[in-house]
């Protein structure tokens, strides 16, 4: 497992794992939140493919 923070890479703190600041989780959480990191999935990927599959049953 890395010892460095996910986002610049210095020491983690336990309060922020796997972060060293709240700043750092904040700059993930954003990029998440713009797009910028993604789940692959195939183009047949629906937003909540679950509860299709229930009415089908």
């Amino acid at each position: 497992m890395s010892t460095g923070c996910a986002i610049c890479g210095k020491p983690v703190e336990t309060a922020f794992r796997p972060f060293c600041s709240k700043r750092c989780a904040d700059v993930d959480l954003q990029r998440w939140l713009s797009d910028r990191y993604v789940v692959p999935g195939g183009e047949d990927d629906d937003e909540n493919p679950l509860s299709e599959d229930i009415h089908r049953e």
